[in-house]
C-alpha cells in the first residue's frame, strides 16, 4: 500500500520535497500547502496534486507530511499532525527552542508516530559509505561556506548551516560535551552570519567548526582524524580521500562512492520508516540534541557580542 504524503511550505526547500514525493513509486503524493496562494497553486499544478487551503485539511488526507516552513513556525505547524498520529519530517532545525522541541518529541512518542529531522548530510553517500570506518575520531574539522542566501535569515548561521555539521559531529563523537567555545559576528543579518565553535567531548575528541553565509563560494567539507587514519570528505561533490599509516608509509585512496541525491535518499528512508514504524536515521531526539548544542553556541556568541560590541554599535550607543 502506498504511503500518502504532502508538503507544508513549498518555498526553496519544500518544492524539492514535492518534486521527489511525486517521483517515489511507493508514495501517493496528495498535495501541498503554502501561505502564498499563488506559489501553492503553481506547485500543485506542476505535480497535478491538490492545493490545500490550510494545513488542517491535510491531516485527514495523509499518513505523513514534510514541514518546510520557517523555523519559528515548526512547532505550531507540526503539533496538529502529531496529535492526530501523523508522522512528520521537519526541516532542520526541529524548532527554535529546546522547550518546543522537547514537546514535539514527547507528543510524537505519546501518539505512536515518527519525527524525522531534515539533517540531510546524514544521507550524503560519502558519509554513509564511511560510517563503519569512523569509529574513534580524535579531531574533527568542519567547514561550511555559502553565499548570502536571502532566505532563512530569521535565524543565524549557526541554526541555518552549522547545525548540519553539529548533527554529524554528535553522531561521530558519541560522547557527552565537556566544553564549548564560540565566536560569531553579524554582517548582513540581525543574527550571526559567520561563526566558529570548538567543542571538547568527554572521550577526548575535539571538533572545530567554521561556518559562513557571506562567502563568494560554496564549500562543505569535513576532515576526521583518528588513530592511523585521516579522512577528508567533500559533501558538495560527494568525494573523499582516506590516508592511512601502514607500517612506516602513508597510503592514499579514494573513497568509493555511488553518487545519489541525498534528499531523495532522505525522503525514501522517511517513507519506509513511516511504513514500518521504524526509528528514523535522524530522530526527533537527535534533532533535539543538535538544536540544544546549536542554541548553546548561539548564546555564547550573543554573550561575546554583548561584552565586545562592534565599533559601529558602540558609536550608535
Amino acid at each position: 500500500m502506498k504511503i500518502k504524503a504532502a508538503v507544508v511550505g513549498v518555498g526553496h526547500i519544500g518544492r524539492e520535497h514535492a518534486r521527489i514525493y511525486s517521483q517515489l513509486d511507493d508514495v501517493d503524493f496528495v498535495g501541498v500547502y503554502d501561505i502564498d496562494e499563488n506559489v501553492c497553486r503553481r506547485v500543485a499544478q506542476q505535480h497535478r496534486v491538490r492545493a490545500f487551503s490550510n494545513p488542517a485539511e491535510i491531516c485527514d488526507a495523509v499518513d505523513c507530511v514534510t514541514i518546510a516552513t520557517p523555523t519559528s513556525t515548526h512547532f505550531e505547524v507540526a503539533m496538529p499532525f502529531l496529535l492526530k498520529g501523523k508522522s512528520v519530517l521537519i526541516e532542520k532545525p526541529i524548532t527554535n527552542s529546546v522547550e518546543t522541541a522537547r514537546t514535539l518529541v514527547d507528543t510524537a512518542r505519546a501518539h505512536g508516530c515518527i519525527i524525522q529531522v531534515g539533517h540531510i548530510e546524514r544521507f550524503n553517500p560519502v558519509i554513509r559509505s564511511l560510517q563503519p570506518l569512523l569509529t574513534h575520531p580524535r579531531f574533527i574539522e568542519a567547514s561550511r561556506l555559502s553565499p548570502y542566501p536571502g532566505r532563512s535569515t530569521d535565524i543565524g548561521v549557526v541554526l541555518d548551516l552549522m547545525i548540519h555539521d553539529l548533527d554529524i559531529i554528535l553522531s561521530l563523537a558519541r560522547s557527552p560535551i565537556v566544553t564549548i567555545d564560540a565566536v560569531g559576528v553579524p554582517v548582513l543579518s540581525k543574527g550571526e552570519d559567520i561563526a566558529n565553535a570548538r567543542i571538547r567531548f568527554e572521550n577526548g575528541c575535539v571538533a572545530n567548526i567554521s561556518t559562513s553565509r557571506i562567502s563568494p563560494d560554496k564549500l562543505r567539507k569535513i576532515r576526521i582524524f583518528q588513530e592511523d587514519t585521516y579522512i577528508s570528505l567533500d559533501y558538495q561533490h560527494q568525494s573523499g580521500e582516506i590516508y592511512r599509516k601502514i607500517e612506516s608509509r602513508i597510503t592514499r585512496e579514494k573513497v568509493p562512492v555511488t553518487k545519489e541525491e541525498p534528499l531523495r535518499l532522505e525522503l525514501a528512508s522517511f517513507v519506509e520508516c513511516v511504513r514500518r514504524k521504524d526509528e528514523p536515521v535522524v530522530s526527533g531526539e537527535q534533532g533535539y540534541a543538535a538544536l540544544e548544542v546549536a542554541l548553546r553556541i548561539t548564546k555564547l556568541i550573543e554573550e561575546n557580542l554583548a561584552a565586545h560590541p562592534p565599533k559601529s554599535h558602540q558609536a550608535a550607543v
